[in-house]
């Protein structure tokens, strides 16, 4: 099968990505040694990412495109793979809610080019066993790498699925420690390398203190009805049950603010979000402020409740916009960053609020507190009392130490070097 193709547009494959063409720079002196099994300055080799969706501004897609221009900085030229989204290659088989897995055919012909697979959370996660399976019949033998988002058991409707496939030729990575664990305990050698994000270096890249926010921020602020003393605590995630909305909601009573969830209901999930939004106790804005299914703030008990569309807003949404909002001017907008989650495989909030210098309240999901181990300075739901007082007289240090944690240990700029170390041969 290693020679198959599929033609564009048959057998529901459809291709925006022109072969080998795109010029990639060489790689650094010091990455040289990633690309390993080929002689540096020979054919420039190409890795291929594979998920269900790609693009976007879930938590997978934007690690993924992170891993994107980390591999490219190596010397590798990129295209995407997945059953929806904005990629390269479209095989719709491969989508989460796909009728009909594909053929092996049709996957060893997305990946023909590629002399390495990045699988991004597909054969982790059994959104789509079927296609799991496919793809990992057709990688057999080859190099790919398993970058694990997320596994099996580790939520609770997938607690009896098997361990993610494995091969002599692959890598698996994973995003936390606590996943690697488990990994091992199932007889997989496994790689921790963290999410990782862009870092101010504090030479005039440093995000503005809450009484020097930019003008769209500000312009973000009045549209969600907060004045110059208002406090609005910002949930960039989704709704789902495990991101723990009455906990958001519960925390922002405390602390006498408007509470701000970015993105839509989920999973089934909207019945369960608009009894707690019915029941909050203050004012409540869902969505983009101002967008055309609705938004804004207001006063009230339960004042300024809203239902804007917050197309595309992930765990962790870390690049694009939000029903028009740009994730870099909500978090501007916001006084507090809020995850209360119970579980998340990595919880990209947590290091952007850091990097975003806004003071962060956290839920009790393990990884959190493999993260805070670091030494990040963050307020736990049962510590508002604590951040209530911060607030009030708020201090540049604690902001200050958790953008040197980030800095020192979640900086972008080291995840080429963290990737080349875990690639496998591609001879």
């Amino acid at each position: 099968m290693a020679g198959a193709s599929v033609a564009a547009g048959s057998s529901g494959t459809s291709r925006r990505y022109p072969g080998r063409t795109p010029a990639v720079a060489p790689a650094p002196t010091g990455a040289r040694s990633a690309v390993r099994g080929r002689r540096y300055g020979g054919a420039i080799p190409t890795a291929a990412l594979l998920s269900f969706r790609l693009g976007g501004s879930d938590g997978v897609a934007v690690e993924a495109a992170k891993w994107r221009r980390a591999l490219e900085e190596l010397g590798f030229t990129t295209y995407t793979v997945a059953g929806s989204g904005p990629v390269d290659v479209t095989l719709p088989g491969l989508a989460i809610d796909a009728p009909e897995a594909p053929s092996a055919r049709e996957v060893d012909g997305a990946v023909a080019d590629a002399d390495l697979v990045v699988v991004e959370n597909l054969c982790s996660l059994p959104l789509n066993p079927a296609a799991a399976d496919v793809v990992a019949s057709v990688l057999a033998g080859r190099p790919a790498v398993l970058h694990h988002h997320d596994l099996p058991w580790q939520r609770p409707q997938f607690g009896g699925h098997r361990p993610p496939p494995d091969d002599p030729r692959w890598r698996h990575v994973t995003i936390n420690e606590l996943s690697r664990g488990e990994l091992a305990e199932r007889g997989i050698r496994a790689t921790t390398v963290y999410n990782s994000f862009a870092v101010p270096t504090g030479d005039g890249g440093t995000p503005p203190a809450r009484d020097r926010r930019s003008p769209t921020a500000g312009a973000v602020r009045d549209a969600l009805g907060a004045g110059p003393g208002d406090r609005v605590v910002l949930q960039p995630t989704r709704a789902l049950a495990r991101k723990n909305v009455a906990g958001g909601l519960a925390a922002s009573h405390h602390l006498h603010a408007t509470y701000w969830l970015l993105g839509p209901a989920e999973d089934g999930y909207g019945p369960e979000l608009d009894r707690l939004v019915a029941d909050a106790p203050g004012p409540v804005v869902l969505g983009a402020p101002g967008s055309p299914d609705g938004g804004g703030g207001g006063g009230g008990a339960r004042g300024g409740v809203g239902s804007g569309a917050a197309s595309g807003a992930g765990s962790g949404a870390g690049v694009g916009q939000v029903g028009g909002v740009g994730i870099e001017d909500a978090y501007g907008a916001c006084d507090v960053v809020a995850l209360p989650s119970t579980w998340e495989g990595f919880g990209n909030p947590s290091v952007e609020s850091a990097t975003h210098r806004r003071p962060l309240v956290v839920g009790p999901y393990p990884v959190a507190r493999e993260l805070a181990a670091f030494g990040f300075d963050w307020f736990g739901l049962d510590d508002l009392d604590r951040l209530d007082a911060w607030l009030a007289a708020p201090s540049d240090a604690l902001l200050e130490h958790n953008l040197a944690v980030a800095r020192a240990h979640f900086s972008l700029d080291g995840l080429p070097g963290r990737i080349a170390a875990v690639l496998p041969d591609l001879g």
